[in-house]
């Protein structure tokens, strides 16, 4: 058969459901390609994980299109055993040297604007890193929560174990290491890309925050390889948070709330703010109510 696949989203990050299907029907003798204009498929697949990734006009047909992803809230659909368990086809990327893959799925959190629970339920053991690593020196690792996970934990070891490096893009659940200070210690053994990425999406999360840095910091990481997504919905209450982790030598990163059930796009306010945290050359330079993000327009004017 002739395989046609199209990734919605580009190919600034690669697409793991494309890559597994890609690997599992190559191992069937197909034949695999990026969809081209004005192709014939026997199947197409059409992957989007953004709700808001736009589609794209495309002259191709095929006698059968599969699309999946949150991108079409397909919350229910998931690839069938023998392919989610195929090792990627890291080909389709060629830009990316790293290994793609989760350790678990799932989370015990039920945050409202994360579709986690409600796609994949509870905390459980996925694949050990053996079925996706493919000889490769650095993974970046999709988990929600890995540390949430026995299996996770004894993965990470494992990671520790053949000093692979990693990045966690997802981020840690920066309360399991503030409880845990031997959890802190394992994290600073690892072999890390660049961060060690967690979240303070809420001022109440403060004291747990503090305390993983803490934690972190006796165990010999470094704050400034410690970076935080920081959730923006009211930006005077962002704002705190950035500043105490600008106070404590951790690195914040600004994410303006978007609901992706409506699809509602982050206010000028949100964006204005997380324009001026994640652009460090601003950040480290100029306060926030004298950044100007247009002509003739300052911050400052967001506070009278």
């Amino acid at each position: 058969m002739k395989i046609g696949l199209i990734d919605i989203d580009g190919h600034h990050f690669p697409n793991l459901a494309l890559m597994k299907l890609s690997s599992w029907h190559k191992a069937q003798g197909d034949t695999v390609e990026w969809a081209q204009e004005f192709g014939h498929y026997d199947v197409l697949y059409k992957s989007k994980v953004f709700t808001f990734s736009t589609e794209r006009t495309f002259l191709v047909s095929a006698d059968r299109v599969v699309r999946g992803g949150t991108g079409y809230r397909d919350y229910d659909t998931t690839l069938p055993d023998e392919i989610e368990h195929s090792c990627p086809d890291y080909s389709l990327y060629t830009d990316f040297r790293a290994a793609y893959g989760f350790l678990t799925r799932g989370c015990p959190n039920r945050c409202p604007w994360c579709v986690v629970p409600r796609k994949e339920g509870a905390i459980r053991p996925h694949a050990e890193l053996s079925e996706f690593i493919a000889d490769r020196k650095q993974a970046i690792l999709l988990d929600n929560n890995v540390l949430a996970s026995d299996f996770g934990l004894s993965q990470i070891e494992e990671i520790v174990r053949q000093g692979i490096r990693v990045d966690f893009n997802q981020g840690l659940d920066a309360r399991i290491i503030a409880k845990n200070p031997d959890i802190a210690r394992l994290l600073a053994r690892v072999k890390w890309i660049q961060y060690i990425r967690m979240a303070y999406d809420h001022a109440a999360n403060e004291e747990p925050v503090m305390h993983a840095i803490e934690n972190l910091k006796a165990a010999g990481v470094k704050p400034y390889r410690m970076w935080f997504y920081v959730l923006v919905k009211d930006v005077p209450d962002a704002m705190r948070r950035v500043e105490q982790l600008r106070a404590a030598g951790a690195i914040p990163f600004a994410q303006p709330y978007r609901d992706f059930e409506n699809n509602t796009r982050p206010t000028q306010f949100q964006r204005d703010f997380a324009h001026w945290v994640n652009k460090k050359e601003l950040f480290n330079s100029i306060e926030f109510q004298a950044f100007e993000p247009r002509k003739g327009f300052k911050c400052s004017q967001y506070f009278q």
